[in-house]
């Protein structure tokens, strides 16, 4: 009997489980907080120049092409190169610097490389959207690196992280 009643208890715990599960909803989702306007339907990347006073020569390209694919990538827009994209995407280098962030004795331990981003953004069907505003990725490593092992090494790390900056700033508004 005791048995009965414990495979009883067993199905009720267990249809009692089923019923309440059938009913609970999770929800969840980002809201992009500035939605792409539906008669937005091109974006222009300019090259986006170095203007830095150290030039690291594949940060410019790297940059203007990863830009281009994240937002074909990632968005419906379609890529036009003439004056008339909704979206025109230009800006510049602005800093590229090392600097000693960690000294132990009269040792530098740790450094750091600032790459600093001038982002010129046009809405050519809103012109109250247009953005003008600087992006910043710091990136810190051994200072016993070289700045040439830091940029072989750490390139698309930095390129990566420029690039989702700028992206958020223009769609996202981040």
């Amino acid at each position: 009997m005791q048995t009965f009643i414990t495979n009883t208890k067993n199905w009720i715990i267990g249809f009692l489980l089923i019923f309440i599960f059938s009913f609970a909803t999770c929800k969840y989702g980002f809201k992009d907080t500035s939605p792409i306007p539906i008669d937005v339907k091109t974006f222009r990347v300019n090259y986006l120049e170095n203007k830095a006073s150290y030039v690291n020569p594949q940060l410019s390209p790297q940059l203007t092409e990863k830009l281009k694919q994240k937002i074909i990538n990632t968005t419906r827009l379609r890529q036009n190169n003439n004056d008339d994209a909704h979206y025109d995407v230009s800006g510049y280098v602005s800093q590229y610097q090392l600097s000693t962030t960690g000294i132990s004795g009269t040792n530098a331990t740790q450094s750091r490389l600032s790459v600093g981003f001038h982002l010129i953004f046009k809405n050519t069907l809103d012109d109250k959207k247009n953005i003008e505003t600087d992006v910043m990725y710091n990136l810190d490593f051994d200072a016993n690196k070289t700045l040439p092992e830091i940029e072989s090494s750490q390139g698309p790390v930095i390129v990566s992280n420029l690039v989702d900056a700028i992206f958020n700033k223009i769609f996202s508004n981040w």
